[in-house]
């Protein structure tokens, strides 16, 4: 299927996408309340973009960007990218772990991580860090950080032990 007929499908069910094709793979921005009905009819065609094999979060300092890439299948070479924005204060998405069982640990550490709430996910906790997350300083062991506000992936994240400022 070519990169044509997947643009007329996605706009025959939601006309205000927009497409961008200067990559290698098609890429289809879309608003976050339109997401899950998008993905939820790709999914539902028979032997269509049925594969998920990648879900993160990319933080532009005004914006935080869900990234989903969709794959036809394994053995055949039709592969999008869909992406929405969210508003970097309150983010928060409908999951589709109900759709592809493996977006539940890839939005589990998007949530840990970026700090995106999904809505509706059956088990959203931490997978690494730990549930009262604090970074010791010195020797004092001050807690600089409690998990609200501890997101290591933002840009505006800073290890006051690593000096890690972006």
């Amino acid at each position: 299927m070519s990169n044509e007929l997947i643009k007329q499908y996605i706009t025959a069910h939601l006309p205000d996408a927009v497409f961008d094709e200067t990559g290698e793979w098609l890429n289809v921005v879309v608003n976050s309340d339109s997401l899950k009905g998008l993905m939820a009819v790709l999914y539902g065609e028979p032997n269509y973009l049925n594969y998920l094999f990648c879900l993160t979060c990319v933080d532009y300092k005004t914006h935080l960007t869900m990234v989903y890439h969709l794959s036809a299948s394994t053995n055949r070479n039709i592969n999008i990218v869909i992406k929405t924005n969210l508003d970097r204060n309150d983010p928060f998405i409908d999951t589709v772990c109900d759709i592809w069982r493996t977006a539940e640990f890839l939005e589990r550490e998007v949530f840990e991580m970026f700090g995106v709430t999904f809505l509706h996910h059956p088990d959203l906790r931490n997978l690494i860090l730990e549930d009262e997350t604090a970074i010791a300083v010195d020797d004092k062991k001050e807690l600089v950080n409690e998990q609200k506000g501890y997101w290591p992936l933002r840009k505006d994240f800073e290890d006051p032990i690593n000096m890690i400022k972006l």
